[in-house]
């Protein structure tokens, strides 16, 4: 057995949101150049106008805010890359996992930490044909970057629909802030059922998601519908002859689905 201890790796103060700056940089720049244009127009508007320009720009400042300071929250005060608490919510401790990213891999490095004597790999489904976003290609471009200079466990790529492992050969697949990217239902739909395919009896798929609800819609405005409601992951699972076990949320704004095959 291996009892090498592996280093869980340590993340920067503000590491969370200055990545979802950088990804994001261009709505946070057109909203401030947005913001300087009206301070410049301001003087020369009527009441009216002045009450249009603030009722137009009042919104986009409130998320501009609300948004870093939920990441902030999220990814840096909260311990969500902690993931100990997998141990628990995990039923048996995995003899072989994957981790399974869109272009950006932040966890693979933890999970060799916490399950050290496990067989892990980090599967990238990282698509440029239907994973067109900016944001998701700018994470793609620095997760290259980053495994070029070693500092993240090297992914294999994959496409969503054909996983590259036998069948009923993996004891949990990890899903943290990945399944989202796959924007269309019959999408989610296939790549649960080829996690589906691979697992063990007794194996689970862990999927860690923003949710479409008010808590998100308070922090993200209409970004918010950049995720998907909770149903819709149950919804999916249950067509792809997967389960939720069990569903908890980490923070108001993050839930877990721990989900097994359907018996």
């Amino acid at each position: 057995m291996n009892t090498t201890m592996v280093a869980i790796p340590v993340r920067g103060r503000y590491q969370g949101v200055l990545q979802i700056l950088h990804f994001n940089w261009r709505m946070y720049l057109a909203t401030g150049v947005g913001l300087i244009a009206a301070a410049l127009v301001w003087p020369l508007l009527p009441m009216a106008g002045r009450a249009a320009l603030l009722v137009g720009f009042a919104p986009a400042v409130f998320w501009m805010i609300a948004s870093l300071a939920v990441s902030h929250y999220v990814y840096d005060r909260f311990p969500i890359y902690d993931l100990h608490w997998l141990e628990r919510a995990l039923e048996h401790t995995p003899r072989r996992w994957i981790n399974i990213h869109a272009g950006w891999d932040e966890t693979s490095g933890v999970l060799k930490a916490i399950f050290p004597d496990a067989v892990g790999e980090a599967v990238d489904l990282f698509d440029p044909r239907t994973m067109t976003e900016p944001s998701i290609r700018e994470a793609s471009q620095m997760q290259q970057a980053r495994q070029a200079t070693r500092l993240a466990v090297p992914s294999i790529s994959a496409r969503y629909d054909a996983l590259p492992f036998e069948n009923g050969t993996v004891d949990a697949a990890f899903a943290i802030f990945a399944a989202h990217e796959l924007r269309r239902r019959e999408q989610r739909v296939k790549f649960f059922g080829e996690v589906r395919r691979v697992l063990t009896a007794s194996g689970e798929l862990v999927v860690m998601e923003h949710a479409r609800d008010w808590w998100n819609f308070f922090a993200f405005g209409p970004g918010f519908l950049h995720f998907f409601a909770r149903q819709d992951w149950r919804e999916a699972a249950q067509a792809a002859g997967l389960e939720v076990r069990t569903e908890f949320e980490l923070t108001p704004f993050v839930n877990v689905f721990v989900m097994r095959r359907a018996r």
